[in-house]
């Protein structure tokens, strides 16, 4: 790690986020990520839900070793506790396992059982928001699987921002990528996949709030299905 990595301010990561986001704009993933892995070297890593594994093999080409951050809710589908398994078990890269505070068990007793169903903000801020915020506090920027393509409120996402809640630098190189460049990706470099993508889910979350999708509808419309609620408050 250089002296600058070590000592930079949130108003020179902030000032260096705008400028990369001009800058990268029309550039490709892997350039975006090198730039990451020149500019931030270990105070950066990659967050995965283990929908599939791209923006990490993508990551593990520019910065080898590179640590890929995963969250486990407690309320995983088997499939996407298998996927991160794998993911650390054959790919360059430092699997990170960040837990709750509380186990379910330990949620259930203080808040009452199926927090998920009567106040799932409150559920995702205890079980996501929370770890994510304490398991980032080392790194100077973090990168995303988002993209444009995926919903409305994703629409405007940067290839490199500023995320003002963690005062970090927030990387999305496949920002501008549709599901076709996705599974183009996937089928080139044999990416490993969570299996539930093949059986009517095409954005994954926790169980309990994760649905099948009709063929046609928007991606993450099995999200909180019902619910006045498409984002869990990673990202926004």
């Amino acid at each position: 790690m250089t002296t600058a990595q070590a000592e930079r301010t949130a108003e020179e990561l902030q000032s260096l986020a705008e400028q990369a986001g001009r800058d990268l704009e029309d550039a490709s993933a892997l350039d975006i990520l090198k730039w990451a892995a020149e500019t931030f070297g270990p105070r950066f890593c990659v967050t995965s839900s283990m929908e599939d594994a791209v923006v990490a093999h993508l990551a593990s080409r520019a910065l080898p070793g590179v640590d890929v951050v995963f969250l486990d809710t407690g309320y995983h589908f088997p499939e996407t506790i298998g996927t991160a398994d794998a993911v650390g078990a054959v790919m360059d890269v430092n699997l990170i396992t960040l837990t709750p505070v509380q186990t379910v068990a330990e949620q259930d007793a203080e808040y009452g059982p199926k927090l998920h169903d009567r106040d799932p903000d409150l559920c995702c801020a205890l079980r996501k928001v929370k770890p994510l915020e304490q398991g980032l506090t080392s790194y100077q920027a973090w990168a995303t699987g988002l993209r444009r393509d995926e919903s409305p409120t994703r629409a405007n996402t940067p290839v490199v921002g500023w995320d003002a809640k963690r005062q970090k630098v927030k990387i999305s190189p496949i920002a501008r990528w549709t599901q076709a460049d996705v599974d183009a990706y996937i089928a080139e470099h044999g990416v490993l996949t969570n299996p539930l993508l093949m059986d009517g889910y095409p954005s994954i979350g926790c169980a309990p709030c994760t649905f099948r999708v009709a063929e046609g509808e928007d991606a993450r419309s099995g999200r909180w299905a019902g619910r006045n609620k498409t984002e869990c408050g990673l990202h926004g």
